[in-house]
């Protein structure tokens, strides 16, 4: 089940690689069947719209929309479905070909979510990497980002710049939060760059951790859902010891 080698390469070279109809029709219509449920239970724990502070977002959990789930925290323990597409075989052997390394960890902190984008309350992402939120030894890890629905501009679908991930930047581009300052000049050469990770469901992408993505808000009338997990070599340490705790080893396959 080894991948193309240009595939590969093209993650080394661009930061992402998208992999068309890993999750078959079934499996994704089931794990949307799973995050439609969970979006109506509400079960603990959440992130709302009102807790990103994003632009779009409603302004506080009173505001109208202020309830509006942002993520489904935890995905790893909502459901066996959810757990078992974290390790599938179609998702580890592709993460050793691209890490270069046999022993992977399912990262337990950090994403392992649905992420919801809802009509009329969802919010926009500005220029970011993901790095911004972890510690690690070494800023290499691997999101995988499974599409339960089709994702595109008017629904809120990601951006990504291509090669953006080798790149190094003085503080002075970013602002406060660590996104990428839109008024400057050579910031905005760069998102000039980007280009729409368009996907259908069943479509997974997946993205390095140092990768510059956004994604605006939902236009449709409809929820666009994917499930999310993030993954590091087990030689990768936690600067947080505690935030390895509960990492899962991919199976041998």
């Amino acid at each position: 089940m080894n991948i193309a080698r240009e595939q590969i390469q093209s993650f080394h070279d661009n930061g992402y690689v998208i992999f068309r109809g890993l999750a078959t029709l079934e499996e994704t219509a089931d794990m949307r069947r799973v995050a439609e449920r969970e979006l109506e239970n509400s079960h603990d724990p959440l992130e709302y719209e009102a807790d990103v502070a994003y632009p779009g977002s409603p302004e506080s959990l009173d505001a109208p929309g202020g309830t509006t789930i942002r993520r489904l925290q935890d995905a790893w323990s909502r459901d066996g479905a959810l757990a078992s597409w974290g390790l599938n075989e179609r998702v580890g052997v592709r993460l050793r070909e691209l890490f270069g390394h046999e022993q992977i960890l399912l990262v337990h902190n950090h994403h392992n979510c649905i992420m919801t984008k809802h009509p009329r309350y969802s919010s926009e992402t500005h220029w970011h990497q993901d790095n911004r939120y972890w510690s690690y030894e070494q800023n290499d890890l691997i999101t995988v980002w499974l599409a339960l629905g089709h994702e595109e501009q008017v629904n809120g679908g990601m951006n990504v710049i291509p090669g953006s991930h080798r790149m190094h930047f003085d503080d002075e581009r970013y602002d406060d939060v660590f996104f990428l300052r839109e008024d400057l000049p050579q910031n905005q050469a760069l998102i000039e760059q980007a280009v729409l990770a368009e996907l259908d469901p069943g479509d997974v992408l997946f993205f390095h951790s140092r990768l510059f993505h956004a994604a605006g808000r939902n236009r449709t009338e409809r929820r666009k859902f994917a499930l999310v997990f993030t993954y590091r070599r087990a030689d990768n340490d936690p600067l947080d010891s505690a935030t390895g705790d509960n990492d899962v080893p991919l199976p041998a396959y």
